[in-house]
């Protein structure tokens, strides 16, 4: 009779993941998030303020239209970014 060996792959040989991990991967996947959002508000707020100087307009419409804009793409970026559960 012959002795059968199975292979071990990679997987088998790491250790089993633990609690905290996953834990740390949710804490770095959201706060990814809350900087996306930041950089995508943070940007039309400077677009809209790049824009009022430029045009020298006596009330600021792109700095309130784009910052609006970015908000709300930043709030579609980040439902559209959580996970399906």
């Amino acid at each position: 009779m012959k002795n059968h060996v199975s292979k071990k792959t990679y997987q088998d040989q790491q250790p089993p993941k633990k609690p905290e991990s996953q834990g740390m991967n949710a804490y770095v996947k959201y706060s990814a998030l809350g900087f996306q959002m930041l950089a995508v508000m943070g940007l039309g707020v400077y677009a809209g303020l790049k824009l009022d100087e430029y045009f020298e307009l006596s009330f600021p419409v792109f700095l309130v239209s784009l910052s609006s804009i970015s908000m709300i793409a930043a709030i579609f970026f980040a439902i559209k970014g959580l996970p399906k559960e």
